[in-house]
């Protein structure tokens, strides 16, 4: 494991010493949960967008074949 220093908002360190005590869940393994919760969004979120970008680039591609198709068929 590694360590780190980390600088905590006084109310976000309030709320999270009051879930914690509620949990009865050492703070560093909560830290370590939302931050994984976090990463795994993020990756979520990015994915997201090379898709969409993928999706758009293939969209382009396949509206050119669809012309050329057009383009065969009616002899323009």
């Amino acid at each position: 494991m590694k360590s780190i220093s980390l600088n905590i908002d006084d109310v976000i360190f309030s709320e999270t010493e009051k879930i914690v005590a509620l949990m009865k869940k050492p703070r560093n393994r909560y830290i370590n949960e939302a931050i994984d919760y976090y990463n795994k969004h993020q990756q979520r979120v990015m994915l997201e967008r090379k898709i969409q970008y993928e999706s758009e680039t293939v969209k382009e591609n396949s509206m050119n074949i669809l012309q050329d198709f057009e383009d065969f068929e009616y002899g323009d």
